[in-house]
């Protein structure tokens, strides 16, 4: 009788050797893991938000070239965004009380992400939810401001009254996409609040103590951005 040879396969461990260089990094990105030691969400927030300082400095930047170029007297900021209380013109007082509630809105957003890190899922979200109420109220005070001007003060893209035309097209360009990004901002934070309350980001076994509330961080990450923003709007449409 002959032998019969036999082929012992070693036991698999379950484990493999990693995998470095740019292979490494696309297998990273396309399994949804961790790229750069940041985990996935932040770093396309952080992408996103680069993206975003490129196309907001942009528009800034041609603002602040269109006005310095223009021989037609630019509109005073004081007169044109007056609010009319008592019989009086009050200067800048609704760009004040909006500045007020936006920067507000900054400190409850900071407040629910520290609730997150604690783990404290409900009171996170209670916090967003107020967060997302600052910056309906800030969204509100921008198309009464805008209607005052269309209506009130005749003021176009195209056209204005008081001045230089280029007025309008850059204030209704540059408040408008920050206001769409307000607006944007509100309804993910309603979003993540709403699953916050819900557990979706629990985990299938684990408790509310010992979820992954990360993703109240990266739209943190977007809403102080948004605020940000609006301090530079403020420093140079405003107050210049």
């Amino acid at each position: 009788m002959g032998n019969i040879a036999t082929h012992v396969t070693p036991p698999s461990t379950g484990t493999s050797a990693p995998v470095t260089g740019l292979r490494g990094l696309v297998a990273d990105w396309s399994s949804d893991r961790q790229a750069f030691h940041v985990a996935w969400g932040k770093a396309m927030m952080w992408f996103f938000l680069l993206s975003d300082t490129f196309i907001f400095g942009s528009f800034l930047t041609g603002y602040m070239t269109v006005r310095m170029s223009t021989t037609v007297p630019w509109p005073n900021p004081s007169e044109v965004f007056a609010l009319h209380v008592g019989g009086a013109d009050i200067p800048l007082l609704l760009i004040a009380v909006m500045t007020f509630v936006l920067i507000t809105s900054s400190g409850t957003m900071a407040m629910a992400v520290n609730c997150a890190y604690r783990r404290d899922r409900v009171n996170a979200a209670r916090l967003m939810f107020v967060t997302a109420a600052f910056g309906a109220m800030f969204v509100g005070m921008q198309a009464f401001e805008w209607t005052k001007l269309i209506v009130d003060e005749g003021v176009r893209p195209w056209s204005n009254p008081m001045g230089a035309a280029q007025f309008g097209s850059t204030f209704f360009m540059i408040t408008g996409f920050h206001g769409l990004h307000v607006t944007a901002g509100v309804i993910y934070l309603i979003v993540v609040a709403v699953r916050l309350l819900r557990g979706r980001y629990d985990g299938p076994k684990a408790g509310a103590s010992a979820g992954n509330y990360q993703i109240v961080e990266i739209a943190g990450l977007y809403w102080h951005f948004v605020d940000l923003v609006w301090v530079f709007i403020f420093a140079l449409f405003y107050l210049w």
